[in-house]
Protein backbone atom coordinates (compact mmCIF):
# COMPACT_ATOMS: atom_id res chain seq x y z
CA UNK A 1 0.00 0.00 0.00
CA UNK A 2 1.89 3.15 -1.02
CA UNK A 3 1.85 6.35 1.46
CA UNK A 4 1.08 9.87 0.02
CA UNK A 5 3.08 12.23 1.49
CA UNK A 6 2.03 16.42 2.20
CA UNK A 7 3.78 19.06 3.03
CA UNK A 8 3.00 22.51 3.88
CA UNK A 9 4.76 25.80 3.00
CA UNK A 10 6.48 27.07 0.32
CA UNK A 11 7.02 23.47 -1.16
CA UNK A 12 3.51 22.90 -1.15
CA UNK A 13 2.83 26.40 -2.83
CA UNK A 14 4.94 27.40 -4.85
CA UNK A 15 5.67 30.40 -2.64
CA UNK A 16 9.03 32.39 -2.97
CA UNK A 17 11.54 31.15 -0.49
CA UNK A 18 11.69 34.81 1.39
CA UNK A 19 8.38 33.99 2.71
CA UNK A 20 5.11 36.29 2.85
CA UNK A 21 5.58 40.13 3.82
CA UNK A 22 4.42 41.38 7.29
CA UNK A 23 0.76 41.31 7.00
CA UNK A 24 0.55 45.11 7.39
CA UNK A 25 2.92 45.74 4.91
CA UNK A 26 0.67 43.43 1.94
CA UNK A 27 -2.16 45.52 3.31
CA UNK A 28 -0.88 48.55 2.84
CA UNK A 29 0.27 47.85 -0.61
CA UNK A 30 -2.86 46.74 -1.44
CA UNK A 31 -4.75 49.22 -0.43
CA UNK A 32 -2.33 52.00 -1.78
CA UNK A 33 -1.94 50.24 -5.43
CA UNK A 34 -5.75 49.62 -5.82
CA UNK A 35 -6.54 52.94 -4.26
CA UNK A 36 -4.47 54.82 -6.98
CA UNK A 37 -6.53 53.52 -9.80
CA UNK A 38 -9.15 55.11 -8.62
CA UNK A 39 -7.95 58.22 -8.13
CA UNK A 40 -6.72 58.18 -11.99
CA UNK A 41 -10.00 57.25 -13.01
CA UNK A 42 -11.96 60.41 -11.41
CA UNK A 43 -9.17 62.27 -11.96
CA UNK A 44 -8.57 60.91 -15.59
CA UNK A 45 -12.25 62.38 -16.17
CA UNK A 46 -11.57 65.35 -14.82
CA UNK A 47 -7.90 65.91 -17.01
CA UNK A 48 -9.69 65.09 -20.50
CA UNK A 49 -12.50 67.13 -20.20
CA UNK A 50 -11.26 70.16 -20.95
CA UNK A 51 -10.42 68.51 -24.45
CA UNK A 52 -13.55 66.27 -24.88
CA UNK A 53 -16.42 67.63 -22.46
CA UNK A 54 -18.27 65.70 -19.88
CA UNK A 55 -20.62 63.52 -21.78
CA UNK A 56 -21.90 60.02 -21.32
CA UNK A 57 -19.37 58.48 -23.59
CA UNK A 58 -16.81 60.54 -21.95
CA UNK A 59 -17.56 58.87 -18.34
CA UNK A 60 -18.26 55.58 -20.26
CA UNK A 61 -14.76 56.18 -21.99
CA UNK A 62 -12.79 56.41 -18.60
CA UNK A 63 -14.66 53.85 -16.64
CA UNK A 64 -14.49 51.33 -19.18
CA UNK A 65 -10.48 51.42 -20.01
CA UNK A 66 -10.00 51.70 -16.40
CA UNK A 67 -12.18 48.24 -15.73
CA UNK A 68 -10.17 46.84 -18.55
CA UNK A 69 -6.60 48.23 -17.39
CA UNK A 70 -7.74 46.33 -13.94
CA UNK A 71 -8.77 43.11 -15.83
CA UNK A 72 -5.46 43.21 -17.71
CA UNK A 73 -3.44 44.41 -14.72
CA UNK A 74 -4.79 41.61 -12.60
CA UNK A 75 -4.36 38.98 -15.23
CA UNK A 76 -0.61 39.50 -16.24
CA UNK A 77 0.50 39.94 -12.44
CA UNK A 78 -0.76 36.59 -11.40
CA UNK A 79 0.32 34.71 -14.47
CA UNK A 80 3.94 36.30 -14.00
CA UNK A 81 3.82 35.57 -9.95
CA UNK A 82 3.33 31.87 -11.20
CA UNK A 83 6.81 32.35 -13.06
CA UNK A 84 9.27 35.07 -11.96
CA UNK A 85 9.59 35.64 -7.82
CA UNK A 86 6.95 38.57 -6.94
CA UNK A 87 9.81 40.09 -4.93
CA UNK A 88 11.51 41.08 -7.91
CA UNK A 89 8.40 42.86 -9.32
CA UNK A 90 6.48 44.04 -6.71
CA UNK A 91 8.44 47.38 -6.25
CA UNK A 92 9.66 48.22 -9.70
CA UNK A 93 5.80 47.99 -10.79
CA UNK A 94 4.73 50.36 -7.95
CA UNK A 95 7.62 53.18 -8.42
CA UNK A 96 6.73 52.58 -12.90
CA UNK A 97 3.01 52.28 -12.36
CA UNK A 98 3.16 55.73 -9.58
CA UNK A 99 6.05 57.07 -12.18
CA UNK A 100 3.26 56.74 -14.83
CA UNK A 101 0.38 58.29 -13.05
CA UNK A 102 2.24 61.65 -12.71
CA UNK A 103 3.82 61.08 -16.66
CA UNK A 104 -0.19 61.09 -17.51
CA UNK A 105 -0.57 64.61 -16.70
CA UNK A 106 1.47 66.16 -19.89
CA UNK A 107 0.74 63.12 -22.11
CA UNK A 108 -2.99 63.84 -21.94
CA UNK A 109 -2.31 67.75 -22.37
CA UNK A 110 0.09 67.52 -25.40
CA UNK A 111 -2.42 65.00 -27.02
CA UNK A 112 -4.93 67.46 -25.83
CA UNK A 113 -3.31 70.64 -27.40
CA UNK A 114 -4.02 68.71 -31.10
CA UNK A 115 -6.78 66.02 -30.57
CA UNK A 116 -9.88 67.42 -29.36
CA UNK A 117 -14.08 67.74 -29.68
CA UNK A 118 -16.81 65.20 -29.22
CA UNK A 119 -16.30 62.39 -31.88
CA UNK A 120 -15.66 59.16 -30.78
CA UNK A 121 -12.08 59.04 -31.45
CA UNK A 122 -10.63 62.19 -29.77
CA UNK A 123 -12.74 60.40 -26.52
CA UNK A 124 -11.61 56.96 -26.56
CA UNK A 125 -7.87 58.56 -27.53
CA UNK A 126 -7.80 60.27 -24.43
CA UNK A 127 -9.24 58.35 -22.21
CA UNK A 128 -6.35 55.21 -23.53
CA UNK A 129 -4.09 57.72 -22.95
CA UNK A 130 -5.18 59.12 -19.15
CA UNK A 131 -5.98 55.56 -17.78
CA UNK A 132 -4.86 52.47 -19.39
CA UNK A 133 -1.01 52.03 -18.84
CA UNK A 134 -0.35 53.24 -14.86
CA UNK A 135 -3.53 51.37 -14.33
CA UNK A 136 -2.71 48.18 -15.82
CA UNK A 137 0.95 48.26 -13.64
CA UNK A 138 -0.53 49.31 -10.73
CA UNK A 139 -3.25 46.45 -10.79
CA UNK A 140 -0.65 43.96 -11.49
CA UNK A 141 0.23 44.36 -7.78
CA UNK A 142 -2.43 42.89 -5.77
CA UNK A 143 -2.22 39.43 -7.58
CA UNK A 144 1.80 39.43 -6.86
CA UNK A 145 1.16 40.47 -3.22
CA UNK A 146 -1.41 36.95 -2.58
CA UNK A 147 1.41 35.23 -4.70
CA UNK A 148 3.54 36.03 -1.69
CA UNK A 149 1.09 35.75 0.97
CA UNK A 150 0.01 31.86 0.25
CA UNK A 151 2.79 29.92 2.36
CA UNK A 152 -0.35 27.67 3.30
CA UNK A 153 -2.86 25.62 0.57
CA UNK A 154 -5.28 25.73 3.93
CA UNK A 155 -5.07 29.15 4.34
CA UNK A 156 -5.90 30.18 0.44
CA UNK A 157 -9.02 31.52 0.66
CA UNK A 158 -8.77 33.16 3.74
CA UNK A 159 -5.23 35.42 2.32
CA UNK A 160 -7.00 36.33 -1.03
CA UNK A 161 -10.31 37.48 0.82
CA UNK A 162 -8.61 39.45 2.98
CA UNK A 163 -6.64 40.94 0.65
CA UNK A 164 -9.45 40.92 -1.98
CA UNK A 165 -11.13 43.38 0.61
CA UNK A 166 -8.32 45.36 1.58
CA UNK A 167 -7.92 46.41 -2.20
CA UNK A 168 -11.38 47.36 -2.63
CA UNK A 169 -11.70 49.06 0.40
CA UNK A 170 -8.47 51.61 -1.17
CA UNK A 171 -10.50 51.62 -3.89
CA UNK A 172 -14.05 53.27 -1.76
CA UNK A 173 -11.49 54.64 0.33
CA UNK A 174 -10.08 56.75 -2.81
CA UNK A 175 -13.46 57.53 -4.81
CA UNK A 176 -14.92 59.06 -1.92
CA UNK A 177 -11.69 61.16 -0.72
CA UNK A 178 -10.93 61.94 -4.04
CA UNK A 179 -15.02 63.08 -4.66
CA UNK A 180 -15.83 64.75 -1.63
CA UNK A 181 -12.77 66.00 -0.67
CA UNK A 182 -9.37 66.83 -2.97
CA UNK A 183 -11.45 67.64 -5.79
CA UNK A 184 -13.17 70.76 -3.74
CA UNK A 185 -9.53 71.77 -2.55
CA UNK A 186 -7.05 70.74 -4.78
CA UNK A 187 -6.15 71.01 -8.64
CA UNK A 188 -6.39 67.88 -10.62
CA UNK A 189 -2.89 68.41 -11.29
CA UNK A 190 -1.80 68.12 -7.75
CA UNK A 191 -4.14 65.09 -6.97
CA UNK A 192 -2.14 63.27 -10.00
CA UNK A 193 1.09 64.15 -8.86
CA UNK A 194 0.70 63.77 -5.52
CA UNK A 195 -0.74 60.10 -5.95
CA UNK A 196 2.16 59.30 -7.78
CA UNK A 197 5.16 60.47 -5.60
CA UNK A 198 3.47 58.57 -2.95
CA UNK A 199 3.10 55.79 -4.97
CA UNK A 200 6.57 55.55 -6.00
CA UNK A 201 7.97 56.44 -2.55
CA UNK A 202 6.22 53.41 -1.56
CA UNK A 203 7.68 51.29 -4.03
CA UNK A 204 11.16 52.56 -2.96
CA UNK A 205 10.71 52.01 0.60
CA UNK A 206 9.24 48.67 -0.40
CA UNK A 207 12.01 47.73 -2.85
CA UNK A 208 14.54 48.29 0.27
CA UNK A 209 12.65 45.87 2.30
CA UNK A 210 12.68 43.39 0.01
CA UNK A 211 16.15 43.85 -1.06
CA UNK A 212 17.41 40.87 0.96
CA UNK A 213 15.29 38.28 -0.54
CA UNK A 214 16.11 39.11 -4.23
CA UNK A 215 14.13 42.33 -4.35
CA UNK A 216 15.43 45.12 -5.96
CA UNK A 217 15.35 49.16 -5.43
CA UNK A 218 14.28 50.49 -8.71
CA UNK A 219 15.97 54.19 -8.15
CA UNK A 220 16.31 54.12 -12.19
CA UNK A 221 12.04 54.16 -12.42
CA UNK A 222 12.16 56.69 -10.40
CA UNK A 223 13.15 59.26 -12.56
CA UNK A 224 10.68 58.49 -14.82
CA UNK A 225 9.04 59.89 -11.71
CA UNK A 226 10.74 63.18 -11.41
CA UNK A 227 11.47 63.53 -15.23
CA UNK A 228 7.11 63.40 -15.59
CA UNK A 229 6.77 65.83 -12.99
CA UNK A 230 9.06 68.56 -14.75
CA UNK A 231 7.38 67.45 -18.06
CA UNK A 232 4.08 68.15 -16.50
CA UNK A 233 5.42 71.90 -15.60
CA UNK A 234 5.63 72.62 -18.73
CA UNK A 235 2.96 71.32 -20.43
CA UNK A 236 0.50 73.71 -22.38
CA UNK A 237 -3.01 73.43 -20.19
CA UNK A 238 -6.10 75.12 -20.34
CA UNK A 239 -6.88 75.90 -17.38
CA UNK A 240 -5.76 79.33 -15.79
CA UNK A 241 -8.06 78.31 -12.75
CA UNK A 242 -9.33 75.02 -12.54
CA UNK A 243 -12.66 74.43 -10.66
CA UNK A 244 -14.90 71.73 -9.59
CA UNK A 245 -16.33 71.25 -12.90
CA UNK A 246 -14.31 73.60 -15.17
CA UNK A 247 -10.87 74.54 -16.91
CA UNK A 248 -11.08 78.21 -16.36
CA UNK A 249 -9.88 81.68 -17.34
CA UNK A 250 -10.54 85.40 -18.22
CA UNK A 251 -9.58 87.19 -21.02
CA UNK A 252 -9.58 90.96 -21.90
CA UNK A 253 -11.06 91.45 -25.05
CA UNK A 254 -8.37 93.66 -27.58
CA UNK A 255 -10.92 95.74 -29.42
CA UNK A 256 -13.14 96.78 -26.30
CA UNK A 257 -11.02 97.65 -23.17
CA UNK A 258 -14.04 96.55 -20.87
CA UNK A 259 -14.83 93.81 -22.30
CA UNK A 260 -13.75 90.19 -20.54
CA UNK A 261 -14.64 87.06 -21.69
CA UNK A 262 -15.24 83.57 -19.69
CA UNK A 263 -13.83 80.64 -21.23
CA UNK A 264 -14.75 77.42 -19.35
CA UNK A 265 -12.48 74.42 -20.81
CA UNK A 266 -12.52 75.23 -24.55
CA UNK A 267 -15.15 77.56 -25.16
CA UNK A 268 -16.11 81.24 -24.86
CA UNK A 269 -18.84 81.02 -22.43
CA UNK A 270 -19.74 84.71 -21.26
CA UNK A 271 -18.49 87.86 -22.52
CA UNK A 272 -18.87 90.79 -20.07
CA UNK A 273 -18.64 94.51 -20.43
CA UNK A 274 -17.41 95.87 -16.87
CA UNK A 275 -19.08 99.22 -17.67
CA UNK A 276 -21.31 98.76 -19.74
CA UNK A 277 -23.72 96.04 -18.90
CA UNK A 278 -26.30 96.58 -21.48
CA UNK A 279 -23.10 95.84 -24.24
CA UNK A 280 -24.35 92.06 -24.98
CA UNK A 281 -21.75 90.42 -27.30
CA UNK A 282 -22.75 87.21 -28.04
CA UNK A 283 -26.13 86.95 -30.17
CA UNK A 284 -27.83 83.88 -28.26
CA UNK A 285 -27.42 86.61 -25.04
CA UNK A 286 -29.12 89.48 -27.43
CA UNK A 287 -32.03 87.15 -28.67
CA UNK A 288 -32.97 86.24 -24.95
CA UNK A 289 -32.69 89.89 -24.14
CA UNK A 290 -35.19 90.35 -27.36
CA UNK A 291 -37.91 87.61 -25.89
CA UNK A 292 -37.34 89.96 -22.44
CA UNK A 293 -38.18 92.92 -24.27
CA UNK A 294 -41.22 91.53 -26.24
CA UNK A 295 -42.71 89.54 -23.57
CA UNK A 296 -42.84 92.38 -21.16
CA UNK A 297 -42.70 95.73 -23.11
CA UNK A 298 -43.49 98.15 -20.65
CA UNK A 299 -40.01 97.96 -19.34
CA UNK A 300 -41.42 97.28 -15.50
CA UNK A 301 -39.04 94.96 -13.39
CA UNK A 302 -39.94 91.22 -13.78
CA UNK A 303 -38.77 88.70 -11.07
CA UNK A 304 -36.66 86.34 -13.10
CA UNK A 305 -34.98 82.65 -12.30
CA UNK A 306 -31.55 81.76 -14.36
CA UNK A 307 -30.94 78.47 -14.73
CA UNK A 308 -26.99 78.28 -15.04
CA UNK A 309 -24.89 81.61 -14.11
CA UNK A 310 -21.45 82.21 -16.29
CA UNK A 311 -20.66 85.47 -16.36
CA UNK A 312 -23.97 86.52 -15.54
CA UNK A 313 -24.79 88.60 -18.27
CA UNK A 314 -28.12 88.94 -18.51
CA UNK A 315 -28.81 89.39 -15.02
CA UNK A 316 -26.97 92.10 -15.01
CA UNK A 317 -28.66 93.31 -18.42
CA UNK A 318 -31.64 93.15 -16.42
CA UNK A 319 -30.98 94.99 -13.72
CA UNK A 320 -29.53 97.94 -15.77
CA UNK A 321 -32.52 97.92 -18.30
CA UNK A 322 -35.35 97.21 -15.49
CA UNK A 323 -34.28 98.45 -12.01
CA UNK A 324 -36.38 96.43 -9.38
CA UNK A 325 -35.97 93.45 -11.56
CA UNK A 326 -34.89 90.55 -8.94
CA UNK A 327 -33.13 87.73 -10.11
CA UNK A 328 -31.91 84.59 -8.98
CA UNK A 329 -28.98 82.58 -10.47
CA UNK A 330 -28.77 79.05 -10.13
CA UNK A 331 -24.88 77.93 -10.94
CA UNK A 332 -23.22 74.67 -9.94
CA UNK A 333 -19.81 76.10 -9.83
CA UNK A 334 -19.11 77.58 -6.84
CA UNK A 335 -15.58 78.38 -8.52
CA UNK A 336 -17.01 80.18 -11.35
CA UNK A 337 -19.06 82.40 -8.98
CA UNK A 338 -15.77 83.13 -7.28
CA UNK A 339 -14.13 84.77 -10.84
CA UNK A 340 -17.52 86.46 -11.07
CA UNK A 341 -16.85 88.27 -8.29
CA UNK A 342 -12.83 88.57 -8.33
CA UNK A 343 -12.03 89.50 -12.10
CA UNK A 344 -15.37 90.23 -13.44
CA UNK A 345 -17.73 92.83 -10.90
CA UNK A 346 -20.16 90.73 -9.71
CA UNK A 347 -21.67 92.51 -6.62
CA UNK A 348 -24.51 90.40 -5.08
CA UNK A 349 -27.47 92.04 -3.40
CA UNK A 350 -31.10 91.68 -2.46
CA UNK A 351 -31.71 91.88 -6.32
CA UNK A 352 -29.35 90.00 -7.23
CA UNK A 353 -28.38 86.62 -5.32
CA UNK A 354 -26.75 83.36 -6.44
CA UNK A 355 -27.57 80.04 -5.19
CA UNK A 356 -24.82 77.33 -5.55
CA UNK A 357 -26.90 74.17 -6.38
CA UNK A 358 -27.73 72.07 -9.61
CA UNK A 359 -30.42 73.67 -11.31
CA UNK A 360 -32.45 71.02 -11.55
CA UNK A 361 -32.29 70.72 -7.62
CA UNK A 362 -32.89 74.40 -7.71
CA UNK A 363 -35.57 74.45 -9.60
CA UNK A 364 -37.41 72.06 -7.36
CA UNK A 365 -36.96 74.13 -4.41
CA UNK A 366 -39.17 77.42 -6.34
CA UNK A 367 -41.97 78.24 -5.00
CA UNK A 368 -44.93 78.08 -7.49
CA UNK A 369 -46.08 81.14 -9.83
CA UNK A 370 -44.26 83.43 -9.20
CA UNK A 371 -41.34 83.58 -12.35
CA UNK A 372 -42.48 86.00 -15.10
CA UNK A 373 -39.09 84.92 -16.86
CA UNK A 374 -36.54 81.60 -16.52
CA UNK A 375 -33.82 81.58 -18.41
CA UNK A 376 -32.14 78.03 -19.37
CA UNK A 377 -28.64 78.54 -20.21
CA UNK A 378 -26.38 75.61 -18.57
CA UNK A 379 -25.76 73.70 -21.88
CA UNK A 380 -22.71 73.93 -23.43
CA UNK A 381 -21.61 72.57 -27.26
CA UNK A 382 -19.53 69.70 -25.79
CA UNK A 383 -21.60 68.64 -22.94
CA UNK A 384 -25.03 68.70 -21.52
CA UNK A 385 -26.73 68.62 -18.43
CA UNK A 386 -29.65 65.92 -19.35
CA UNK A 387 -31.56 66.79 -15.86
CA UNK A 388 -32.38 69.70 -17.36
CA UNK A 389 -33.78 68.32 -20.48
CA UNK A 390 -36.70 66.18 -19.86
CA UNK A 391 -40.38 66.76 -19.68
CA UNK A 392 -39.92 66.27 -15.64
CA UNK A 393 -37.41 68.83 -15.53
CA UNK A 394 -39.38 71.42 -17.75
CA UNK A 395 -42.85 71.14 -15.72
CA UNK A 396 -40.58 72.03 -13.03
CA UNK A 397 -39.96 75.07 -14.91
CA UNK A 398 -43.75 75.53 -15.66
CA UNK A 399 -44.72 75.27 -11.88
CA UNK A 400 -42.04 78.04 -11.08
CA UNK A 401 -43.64 80.19 -13.77
CA UNK A 402 -46.49 82.60 -13.61
CA UNK A 403 -49.39 82.45 -15.28
CA UNK A 404 -47.95 84.55 -18.10
CA UNK A 405 -45.05 83.47 -17.89
CA UNK A 406 -41.80 82.77 -20.29
CA UNK A 407 -39.04 80.42 -20.62
CA UNK A 408 -36.14 81.29 -22.59
CA UNK A 409 -33.56 78.45 -23.06
CA UNK A 410 -29.83 78.18 -25.03
CA UNK A 411 -29.23 75.11 -26.74
CA UNK A 412 -26.82 74.39 -29.01
CA UNK A 413 -26.62 71.75 -31.79
CA UNK A 414 -25.03 71.26 -35.34
CA UNK A 415 -26.97 69.31 -38.35
CA UNK A 416 -28.74 67.24 -37.86
CA UNK A 417 -30.15 69.02 -34.61
CA UNK A 418 -31.34 65.72 -33.04
CA UNK A 419 -31.08 67.16 -29.78
CA UNK A 420 -32.51 70.30 -30.52
CA UNK A 421 -35.96 68.59 -32.44
CA UNK A 422 -35.93 66.83 -29.14
CA UNK A 423 -36.17 69.27 -26.49
CA UNK A 424 -38.92 71.31 -28.52
CA UNK A 425 -40.86 67.96 -29.18
CA UNK A 426 -40.24 67.92 -25.15
CA UNK A 427 -41.05 71.58 -24.73
CA UNK A 428 -44.82 71.14 -26.66
CA UNK A 429 -45.54 68.55 -24.44
CA UNK A 430 -45.71 70.74 -21.41
CA UNK A 431 -46.05 73.95 -23.03
CA UNK A 432 -49.41 74.80 -25.04
CA UNK A 433 -47.32 77.69 -26.73
CA UNK A 434 -43.16 76.92 -28.36
CA UNK A 435 -40.85 79.03 -30.95
CA UNK A 436 -37.83 78.80 -31.80
CA UNK A 437 -35.30 81.53 -32.71
CA UNK A 438 -32.12 80.93 -34.97
CA UNK A 439 -30.77 82.06 -37.80
CA UNK A 440 -31.54 81.19 -41.27
CA UNK A 441 -29.13 78.42 -41.93
CA UNK A 442 -29.77 76.87 -38.88
CA UNK A 443 -33.30 77.12 -39.78
CA UNK A 444 -33.03 75.09 -43.01
CA UNK A 445 -30.04 73.04 -41.53
CA UNK A 446 -27.31 73.83 -43.79
CA UNK A 447 -25.63 75.09 -40.26
CA UNK A 448 -25.18 75.01 -36.53
CA UNK A 449 -24.88 76.93 -33.06
CA UNK A 450 -27.04 78.33 -30.78
CA UNK A 451 -30.92 78.56 -31.18
CA UNK A 452 -32.98 80.16 -28.54
CA UNK A 453 -36.39 77.83 -27.59
CA UNK A 454 -38.86 79.72 -26.49
CA UNK A 455 -42.02 78.84 -24.43
CA UNK A 456 -45.47 79.92 -22.85
CA UNK A 457 -48.49 78.71 -21.67
CA UNK A 458 -49.86 82.04 -22.78
CA UNK A 459 -49.62 83.12 -27.26
CA UNK A 460 -46.47 84.47 -27.99
CA UNK A 461 -46.45 87.29 -30.02
CA UNK A 462 -43.89 86.39 -32.76
CA UNK A 463 -44.04 89.70 -34.32
CA UNK A 464 -42.87 91.29 -31.52
CA UNK A 465 -39.91 89.08 -30.63
CA UNK A 466 -39.03 89.52 -34.16
CA UNK A 467 -38.91 93.42 -34.39
CA UNK A 468 -37.05 93.21 -30.32
CA UNK A 469 -34.16 90.90 -32.24
CA UNK A 470 -34.12 93.67 -35.25
CA UNK A 471 -33.31 96.34 -32.63
CA UNK A 472 -30.61 94.11 -31.31
CA UNK A 473 -28.82 93.97 -34.08
CA UNK A 474 -29.88 90.53 -34.66
CA UNK A 475 -30.43 88.88 -38.10
CA UNK A 476 -32.58 85.88 -36.86
CA UNK A 477 -35.60 84.41 -37.38
CA UNK A 478 -38.97 83.09 -35.64
CA UNK A 479 -39.51 79.67 -36.27
CA UNK A 480 -43.11 78.54 -35.20
CA UNK A 481 -46.60 76.96 -36.39
CA UNK A 482 -45.87 74.60 -39.48
CA UNK A 483 -42.72 75.27 -40.15
CA UNK A 484 -41.46 74.35 -36.69
CA UNK A 485 -43.66 70.72 -36.80
CA UNK A 486 -42.00 70.20 -39.66
CA UNK A 487 -38.51 71.16 -38.06
CA UNK A 488 -39.78 69.14 -35.18
CA UNK A 489 -41.08 66.01 -37.20
CA UNK A 490 -40.81 62.51 -35.27
CA UNK A 491 -38.47 63.92 -32.72
CA UNK A 492 -39.13 61.87 -29.05
CA UNK A 493 -40.26 63.62 -25.86
CA UNK A 494 -36.81 63.17 -23.42
CA UNK A 495 -37.66 62.01 -19.78
CA UNK A 496 -36.24 61.16 -16.81
CA UNK A 497 -36.34 57.60 -17.68
CA UNK A 498 -35.19 58.04 -21.64
CA UNK A 499 -33.34 60.81 -21.97
CA UNK A 500 -30.03 59.68 -24.33
CA UNK A 501 -28.99 63.87 -25.31
CA UNK A 502 -25.07 63.01 -25.61
CA UNK A 503 -26.21 60.45 -28.41
CA UNK A 504 -28.63 62.91 -30.01
CA UNK A 505 -26.26 65.91 -29.80
CA UNK A 506 -23.80 66.86 -32.83
CA UNK A 507 -21.40 69.35 -30.88
CA UNK A 508 -19.41 70.49 -34.07
CA UNK A 509 -21.73 68.86 -36.84
CA UNK A 510 -20.50 66.57 -39.16
CA UNK A 511 -17.09 66.11 -40.56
Amino acid sequence: MSRVETTTGPAATGSPAGGPLPAWVAASVTFLSSGAVLVMEIVGLRLIAPYVGVTLQTSTAVIGFALAAIALGAWTGGAMADRVDPRRLIAPLMVAGGALVIAVLPLVRFTGSWVNGADAGAVLLLAAVAIVVPAALLSAVPPMVVKLQLSNLDETGAVVGRLSGIGTLGAIAATFVTGFLLIAILPSSVILVGTGAVTVVAGLVLGLRLRRGGGRVPVGLAVLAVAGALLAAVAPTPCEEETAYHCARVVADPERESGRVLILDTLRHSYVDLEDPTHLEFEYVRAIAAVADASFPDGEPVSALHVGGGGLTLPRYLAEVRPGTRSLVLEVDPGVVAIDREQLGLETSADLQVRVTDGRVGLADEPEGERDLVVGDAFGGLSVPWQLTTREALRLVDRALADEGVYAVNLIDHPPLGFVRAELATLRAVFEHVVLLARVPVLTGEDGGNVIAVASQQPLDTEAIAAAMSDHDLAWRVASGADLDDLVGDADVLTDDHAPVDQLLTPYGRP
